[in-house]
C-alpha cells in the first residue's frame, strides 16, 4: 500500500489496524492498447471506466472502450468496444460517462457523440448527436452560437452529468462551452459560455450538481492565466454570465474531475504533472487536505489523477490518466483506491425516455 505525501487537516479512522485517512492502493491495471482511462463510474459490485482519452488515436485502428471491473478484487470482467467510430484517419476517444435511473451507462465520444449501453443486452445505441465544432467568436462572423475562445478549436466532450429532469450536461473542454442534453437525447443544445472556461490546452472540464441540486460545480484544469478554478453557476434554464462564481482557485494543480461526498466535501482531482493528486474541499470552498506524492516519488501513487468514485466503502476510486507519462510507461494506467472515510453524495439519475 502507498503512503501518499498529506498537506492540511488528517482525519484517522479509530481501531488498531484501521484505515487511515490517505491511504492509497493500486485497485486495478487499465488494459492497453488504449490507456488513458478518463470517466469512471461504480454500480452494485461492478465499476466502469472510458478511455482512452488522448489526442493521436486517427491512425491506432482501435475502437474506444468501456472496462468493467469487479468492485472487489479489481479484476478486468468485460470490455465493451465502442461501435460507429471511424477509427483509422479520424481521432476518436471515450471520456467520461454517467447512469440514468433504468442502469443504463452514458459514455461521451468526442467523435459519435453520445452513446448509450445496455449492460444486460450489451446493445449499444445512440443517445446524442455529435457536439458540434463551433467557430471562434473572435473571428467577428457574427455567427451564432460561437466559442469565446481566441483560437478556433475542435469541440471536446469531458464530463457528464444529468439532473433530476433527465437533462444532460456535457463539458466541452475546447470550446469554452456546457452543452445540455435533452431528455431522450437529440441533438445538443448551448446551455452555458464564458471566456473564463478558455484554455490553451484543457479549460472546462469537471461538472458536478450540488447535493441539494441548485448548483451546477464546473472545473477548468487552466485558464488563459494559467490558473485552475472551480466554479458555481445556478441550476436553472439560462444562466448569466454574471452568476459565475470563483468557489475555489488553484494556482497550480489543474483541477479535473470531482465528486462530492456524503460530508458534503468536494473532493477534486488534480491531474498536471509535479503537482499531481487530491484536493478536499469543505462546503465553504476552502481546502481542508491535500493529498499528494512523497516528495521523490513524482509519479506515483497519484500519476495525472482524472476522475472519481465512491466505492461505498469510505475510498475513492480513482483512474490514473498519466497522460505524460503513459506512452513509455503504459503500467501508470491504473485506478487506485484512496481511503477518505466518506461515502458518495447520491448522483441524480433520472429516468430518460
Amino acid at each position: 500500500m502507498f503512503k501518499a505525501a498529506l498537506a492540511g487537516l488528517c482525519l484517522v479512522a479509530g481501531g488498531a489496524g484501521a484505515a487511515e485517512f490517505g491511504d492509497v492502493s493500486v485497485l486495478s491495471q487499465v488494459p492497453v492498447p488504449n490507456g488513458f482511462p478518463e470517466g469512471i463510474v461504480v454500480k452494485g459490485n461492478r465499476f466502469y471506466v472510458g478511455g482512452p482519452a488522448t489526442f493521436g488515436t486517427s491512425l491506432n485502428n482501435k475502437p474506444s472502450r468501456v472496462f468493467e471491473f469487479d468492485l472487489g478484487s479489481g479484476e478486468l470482467t468485460r470490455t465493451f468496444l465502442t461501435q460507429g467510430e471511424k477509427v483509422f484517419g479520424s481521432e476518436h476517444a471515450n471520456s467520461c460517462l454517467a447512469f440514468d435511473g433504468a442502469g443504463r451507462l452514458y459514455v461521451l465520444n468526442n467523435q459519435i457523440g453520445t452513446w448509450r449501453l445496455d449492460l444486460q443486452t450489451e446493445v449499444q445505441t445512440g443517445y446524442s448527436e455529435p457536439f458540434p465544432n463551433l467557430p471562434t467568436c473572435a473571428l467577428g462572423l457574427g455567427k451564432k452560437p460561437c466559442s469565446p475562445t481566441p483560437l478556433n478549436l475542435p469541440s471536446l466532450p469531458n464530463d457528464i452529468v444529468f439532473d433530476d429532469e433527465g437533462n444532460a450536461y456535457v463539458s466541452d473542454s475546447m470550446q469554452a462551452t456546457i452543452w445540455r442534453i435533452p431528455p431522450g437525447g437529440g441533438a445538443p443544445e448551448v446551455w452555458f459560455q464564458d471566456s473564463r472556461f478558455a484554455s490553451p490546452y484543457i479549460g472546462v472540464n469537471g461538472l458536478r450538481l450540488s447535493p441539494d441540486r441548485t448548483k451546477v460545480f464546473i472545473g477548468v484544469t487552466v485558464d488563459l492565466l494559467g490558473r485552475g478554478s472551480i466554479y458555481t453557476l445556478p441550476l436553472v434554464a439560462q444562466p448569466q454570465k454574471e452568476d459565475l462564481q470563483v468557489f475555489h482557485r488553484y494556482l497550480a494543480g489543474g483541477p479535473d474531475g470531482f465528486a462530492f461526498g456524503k460530508s458534503g466535501k468536494l473532493y477534486v482531482t488534480l491531474a498536471l504533472p509535479g503537482s499531481s493528486g487530491i484536493s478536499v474541499l469543505e462546503p465553504d470552498g476552502t481546502e481542508s487536505a491535500r493529498l499528494k506524492n512523497p516528495l521523490l516519488s513524482p509519479f506515483r501513487p497519484y500519476d495525472s489523477p482524472a476522475n472519481v468514485a465512491f466505492d461505498g466503502q469510505g475510498n475513492l476510486l480513482v483512474t490514473n490518466h498519466a497522460f505524460a507519462t503513459g506512452i513509455l510507461l503504459p503500467g501508470q494506467f491504473q485506478v487506485l483506491k484512496v481511503f477518505v472515510d466518506d461515502t458518495e453524495s447520491p448522483l441524480a439519475q433520472p429516468l430518460v425516455p
